[in-house]
C-alpha cells in the first residue's frame, strides 16, 4: 500500500463533472524551506503558505512549466519567493530590508511567473486589499488573473516557531457545474474545519482531505505526485554563470588573489572556486 505520510499532490475529478479537487501535504519540504531560510513564526508560515499554493498553481494551471510565486510587500522592499518545479522540488525565500520585519497586507502585491519553453516568462500581478493571508491572496489571482473560478486554502500549522505540519487544498469550479452542485460545495467549504485543526491531526493526508471535502459526491482519483524540497543550485551551474561574465569582470576577480564563494540565497550551501579556476574559464574562447 502507498505511503500516504509523504509529502504529495493527489488529484481528484467527480464523476458529474462539476469540480476537479486538489490536496496537497506538504509537511516535510516546508520544515526543510524553512530551515534552510532559517525563518521562525510569521514569516515561517507565510513562507510555507506561499510554497504549498504555489505547488497548487503549478499543478491546476501549468503541471508541466516551473511556476515562481512572489508576494511583495506594499512598501516594495520585502518579499517571500516561493519557487515549484514540475519534478515536484519546491524551494522558497525570503527577501526583507536588513533589520526589518517582513509586512504583509492591504497594499501587497501577488506576482506569479510560468517559464515557457526557451526561458521566456508570463506573468500575472494581482494587487492584494485587506488582510485575508495568503490562501486569500492566491484566490484573487486564480479569479482575477487565471479567470478561474475556484477556491484555495493553504496552511503551515505551527507550535510556537516549530512546523507540525503543512498542506492546503484546491477546488475548482468545471464548465458542467450546475447550481444544485454549487451550493451543495459552497455550504461544504463553509462548514469546513480550519485547515490548522485537520493538519494538527496525524490521521490527515491528502486522500482524506479529499474524501472531507468531496463527502457523499461521488469522484474518481486522476493522479498523484510527489513533493519534496529541491534546491537547484550547483557548482556547475554556478561556473557555467561565472563563465558568461565579461573577461574584465574575470580579470578584476582574479587580480583580487583570493578564492571565490557563492553563497545560494535559498539554501545557503557555499560554493568556492579557486583562483586558478577563475585563470582556465578566462582562457576559454
Amino acid at each position: 500500500m502507498e505511503n500516504e505520510r509523504v509529502d504529495q499532490v493527489v488529484r481528484a475529478i467527480t464523476e458529474d463533472g462539476s469540480f476537479r479537487v486538489l490536496a496537497l501535504r506538504t509537511t516535510d519540504t516546508v520544515r526543510s524551506v524553512v530551515a534552510a531560510q532559517r525563518l521562525k513564526g510569521e514569516e515561517a508560515r507565510w513562507l510555507g503558505e506561499l510554497v504549498t499554493g504555489t505547488i497548487l498553481v503549478r499543478e491546476t494551471m501549468a503541471p508541466d512549466l516551473r511556476v515562481q510565486g512572489v508576494l511583495q510587500s506594499a512598501t516594495g522592499r520585502d518579499a517571500l519567493i516561493a519557487d515549484s518545479h514540475p519534478d515536484g522540488g519546491a524551494r522558497g525565500l525570503v527577501q526583507r530590508t536588513r533589520g526589518g520585519a517582513l509586512v504583509l497586507g492591504d497594499g501587497a502585491v501577488l506576482q506569479v511567473t510560468r517559464t515557457l519553453p526557451g526561458g521566456n516568462g508570463h506573468k500575472g500581478v494581482v494587487r492584494i486589499i485587506g488582510d485575508g493571508g495568503v490562501s486569500a491572496s492566491l484566490m484573487v489571482y486564480l479569479q482575477e488573473s487565471e479567470q478561474v473560478a475556484s477556491a484555495i486554502a493553504v496552511c503551515t500549522a505551527m507550535d510556537g516557531d516549530v512546523v507540525l505540519a503543512a498542506g492546503g487544498y484546491l477546488v475548482q469550479l468545471l464548465p458542467e457545474l450546475g447550481e444544485g452542485q454549487l451550493a451543495v460545495m459552497t455550504a461544504r467549504l463553509e462548514d469546513f474545519p480550519p485547515m490548522a485543526a485537520l493538519l494538527r491531526d496525524d490521521a490527515t493526508t491528502p486522500q482524506t482531505l479529499l474524501a472531507e471535502i468531496l463527502y457523499l459526491m461521488p469522484y474518481a482519483i486522476v493522479g498523484t505526485g510527489a513533493v519534496r524540497y529541491k534546491c537547484r543550485c550547483d557548482s556547475e551551474r554556478l561556473r557555467a554563470t561565472l563563465g558568461t561574465l565579461p573577461p574584465d569582470e574575470l580579470k578584476s576577480l582574479i587580480a583580487e588573489g583570493k578564492d571565490l564563494e557563492i553563497e545560494c540565497d535559498y539554501c545557503h550551501v557555499e560554493y568556492r572556486f579557486p583562483v586558478s579556476e577563475l585563470r582556465s574559464l578566462l582562457a576559454v574562447d
